[in-house]
């Protein structure tokens, strides 16, 4: 199995109505700038420590499970979908926690690098830099998409208070470890054993179930608008880094609905842009290439 490097402490803290999980590698120090990861959707804080690893300085960084991910619980009822700003404020909570008035470097990836971009065009002083892998948006919309939206977003609730709507569990930790390999053909076995292990949990039955809340599977309400992404894309003045893979994954989800042209055309609009690329890596780049990107980051973060 994967032996990890740097071993994380693990914390509780409550942000907002929730109970957020953390992991933190290294010493808060008055004057460090703390590296926030961010995962992206059904993933957890876990899956950065490939690249935590292999990354020559010891900063201060803090990664967490975002509500309904990994071990962060609500302290209330249970929810039938997430709100997309929901995001934005746990992370605002949490930088007021962990940063105070210090500005931090942010990176985030996939769903997570979709937050970390939003959040850094609507409160720009508080980013020093910032870093988006593969955080690619959504297609492009119309209002006349709403109605059906709206009645999608009905439909599915009504399914998940059904409980037709799951996350399909496993009957041991190998199962969920050939589950993510056939999900990433590049993932060798010995990080999968481990990722296995921070992804899902045995329950009282022994099955092994994936760390995520169901209701995640339920579509948003409402609808992604380009044009408000770009204009706050505008207002982003951190340096930032936008990272793509060799694999073309964008291509692979939309099927030309939404193409990785798009998106490099509106992540252009962000002030002050570097554009890199991630040679024999997909959608995990942090797991497939992590040495290769633990030094663009550390070369652009420096």
């Amino acid at each position: 199995m994967y032996q990890v490097i740097r071993t994380p402490r693990s914390e509780f803290v409550p942000i907002r109505d929730q109970h957020y999980h953390l992991l933190v590698w290294g010493k808060p120090a008055q004057d460090a700038t703390p590296l926030v990861l961010v995962h992206g959707w059904m993933d957890v804080a876990a899956s950065w420590q490939f690249m935590v690893d292999a990354m020559a300085g010891r900063r201060w960084i803090v990664a967490p499970d975002w509500r309904g991910f990994g071990l962060s619980r609500s302290n209330g009822p249970p929810v039938d979908s997430y709100w997309f700003p929901d995001y934005l404020a746990d992370l605002d909570a949490l930088l007021d926690r962990v940063a105070g008035d210090r500005q931090v470097d942010l990176v985030g990836h996939s769903m997570g690098g979709n937050v970390a971009m939003v959040y850094a065009g609507v409160r720009p002083a508080r980013i020093r830099r910032l870093v988006n892998l593969e955080g690619f948006g959504m297609p492009a919309t119309r209002p006349s998409q709403a109605p059906g939206r709206y009645g999608q977003w009905l439909d599915e609730i009504r399914a998940l208070r059904q409980g037709q709507t799951t996350l399909k569990d496993y009957d041991s930790v190998d199962a969920v470890a050939q589950r993510l390999m056939k999900t990433n053909p590049r993932l060798p076995r010995e990080k999968a054993d481990w990722l296995a292990r921070q992804w899902a949990r045995p329950d009282a039955a022994g099955r092994w179930r994936i760390l995520g809340d169901p209701a995640h599977k339920v579509v948003s309400a409402q609808l992604y608008r380009a044009d408000e992404a770009l204009e706050i894309f505008r207002r982003i003045t951190a340096p930032t880094l936008s990272v793509t893979a060799s694999d073309d994954s964008l291509g692979l989800w939309w099927r030309g609905k939404y193409t990785l042209a798009e998106y490099r055309e509106r992540i252009r609009c962000v002030p002050d842009l570097t554009e890199a690329h991630i040679d024999d890596a997909g959608h995990m780049l942090h797991h497939d290439q992590p040495q290769a990107l633990a030094r663009l980051l550390e070369s652009f973060l420096a």
